[in-house]
């Protein structure tokens, strides 16, 4: 059937308003084209869309078909007896609550108990009520830090982290079999709320989470103490944070915080931001004002599903400086584990999770600290498989794990990224250097002159459409082919494709296999502890090309990450 076809049959069984929708779009072929084309591609993330109607839009038709296809997936791999349950919460994008409704209806009417959240929670939240209420699994209606324009829909398995790649495959066979029209059984919502089939869940599972991360806390006496001498300001960027990280800062002692109130309730337009992402420091333009006025040193921002959080620390000059997401992790990292060592409290078989992507100094602070570091592909999913699997064997201590997009994990409770948490240690963190005489800024320079000077940096390319993704996939196949020679002058000494699971040494061709899961990833190994990553965004129409640097000096790798820059634009053009 093409696209054309596929319109027609939208048009013929689609509901008034959808039918209004397409109707609007009747003469533009390359809109028709776009939204028709193909289905949205359901993957170890789940969804994730423009909101609009047609199979490669976010629509309640779509959600009820991921629906139907996770309800066969549940039914198909448990028991016939087993107590099937999903718990779903969602954000403050535009339709969350709508399509929340829309998957609580599909399990309900295929005998699929429902834990759904009476408000929008965050995405930490329900990994760790996954597991918290023995469901089967969970759902999080969000499209993380994405434009307004998006919405999407993430699936966690009984272990409460993202849903692992072979039941995803199950999921998605599912799909493909299932007709979005006549295939997705549905029930009443009242009705099933009425009977007991839907459990409207309140703040009673909030205040047990709650509990759990505080229970993460490095220093709670210190924060207990002198928490109101930190004054910092907090925005949730319009997002779910706003409840549980004010509640647990105010729980744990930090009682001087200002927030944004332009970015504090919530809203889908996001209308303050040109994208909800604390990546960008265009975001944080209100709260540096509040910041000013109120003579602040530090700032922390939440992403709409509080799974993601991006800091500014002030300089000597006034000015408010973002920090990365590995600079963050790496001074938690040294924070938790100099913190664990002071006080004897550092487990001997403990160690640190980062991804392939997130920055190299992770290795040089683990070494210090003797604890093994682990590296996982990119997706916070492989770190929560890590954390099971040391359950299950009873090998290994996890302390901490996190990845260079802004998302930190302290403890076992949930198995997802957590900005709750992590802005109660980012904030006990800056207490304790400043009770120090220090700062989160003098302490990042302390960490550089330690270990080296690293320096990542990230271009993320958006090539949308057909021809987007054709290119994309050129791209990729080139450098798998014809690896370059050198990147920033640096020569390439070895390429690992975890698509094919092996590493090969250029000079001499020797290759070695990769003991991780297969992804789309190109990773050149450069001279002088440099790497050069390559991947297609798994949640977006992206390229991303990461760049893994380290110098003598901070000039030197500011020069490296300056010659970079041309070898990005050859790879891409």
């Amino acid at each position: 059937m093409n696209y054309l076809q596929e319109y027609q049959r939208w048009l013929d069984a689609a509901d008034e308003a959808t039918k209004a929708e397409l109707n609007a779009i009747q003469n533009n072929d390359a809109e028709i084209k776009d939204r028709f084309y193909r289905s949205l591609e359901f993957g170890t993330a789940g969804l994730r869309g423009v909101i609009g109607a047609g199979p490669n839009r976010m629509n309640n038709y779509v959600v009820g078909q991921a629906t139907q296809g996770l309800a066969n997936q549940l039914i198909k791999t448990n028991p016939k007896d087993a107590d099937l349950r999903v718990v779903i919460a969602y954000d403050s994008r535009h339709q969350s609550d709508t399509f929340a409704k829309e998957a609580a209806c599909v399990l309900a009417a295929n005998g699929i108990s429902v834990s759904l959240f009476k408000e929008l929670k965050p995405v930490p939240e329900l990994s760790f009520s996954v597991r918290y209420k023995n469901a089967t699994a969970g759902i999080a209606v969000t499209a993380s830090h994405n434009p307004a324009k998006y919405n999407g829909y993430k699936v966690y398995g009984a272990d409460g982290a993202q849903l692992n790649p072979e039941l995803a495959s199950i999921v998605l066979e599912e799909i493909e079999k299932t007709d979005l029209f006549t295939g997705v059984k549905h029930c009443d919502f009242d009705q099933a709320v009425a009977d007991g089939r839907i459990e409207l869940i309140g703040d009673e599972v909030e205040d047990v989470y709650l509990d759990f991360v505080k229970a993460q806390s490095i220093n709670p006496e210190l924060a207990k103490e002198k928490g109101h001498s930190l004054k910092f300001v907090y925005t949730p960027f319009h997002g779910s944070g706003n409840k549980p990280v004010r509640k647990i800062l105010k729980q744990m002692g930090f009682d001087n915080v200002t927030i944004v109130k332009e970015q504090e309730l919530p809203d889908g337009d996001f209308p303050t931001v040109a994208s909800p992402n604390p990546e960008n420091k265009e975001g944080f333009t209100l709260a540096i004002g509040y910041a000013k006025e109120c003579g602040a040193d530090l700032i922390v921002g939440t992403d709409p599903d509080a799974d993601r959080v991006g800091i500014l620390v002030r300089d000597e000059d006034g000015d408010y400086i973002p920090f990365t997401g590995n600079q963050v992790g790496a001074l938690l990292t040294e924070y938790i584990l100099s913190s664990l060592e002071e006080r004897g409290e550092l487990p001997k078989d403990g160690y640190v999770v980062k991804t392939i992507v997130t920055t190299n100094l992770i290795q040089a602070i683990c070494n210090a600290y003797g604890v093994e570091m682990k590296e996982v592909l990119t997706g916070f999913k492989f770190i929560g498989e890590k954390i099971k699997e040391s359950e299950e064997t009873g090998i290994g201590t996890y302390i901490f794990g996190f990845e260079e997009s802004y998302g930190y994990l302290k403890g076992t409770y949930a198995r997802d990224k957590d900005a709750v948490v992590a802005t109660m240690l980012i904030a006990e963190m800056a207490l304790y250097y400043q009770e120090k005489g220090s700062s989160i800024l003098k302490q990042m320079d302390a960490i550089y002159q330690k270990y080296g000077y690293y320096k990542e940096q990230v271009e993320s390319v958006t090539l949308e459409g057909i021809e987007g993704l054709e290119k994309i996939k050129t791209i990729m196949e080139t450098l798998r082919n014809n690896p370059p020679a050198s990147v920033a002058g640096k020569k390439v000494l070895a390429m690992r494709d975890y698509q094919s699971s092996l590493r090969t040494q250029l000079a001499t061709g020797k290759t070695e296999k990769i003991l991780l899961p297969p992804s789309n990833v190109i990773y050149l190994e450069l001279e002088d502890d440099n790497n050069f990553i390559v991947r297609p965004s798994g949640t977006e129409p992206k390229i991303k090309l990461y760049c893994l640097l380290k110098g003598d000096t901070q000039a030197d790798a500011q020069k490296l990450a300056e010659l970079v820059k041309e070898d990005i634009a050859n790879i891409v053009k």
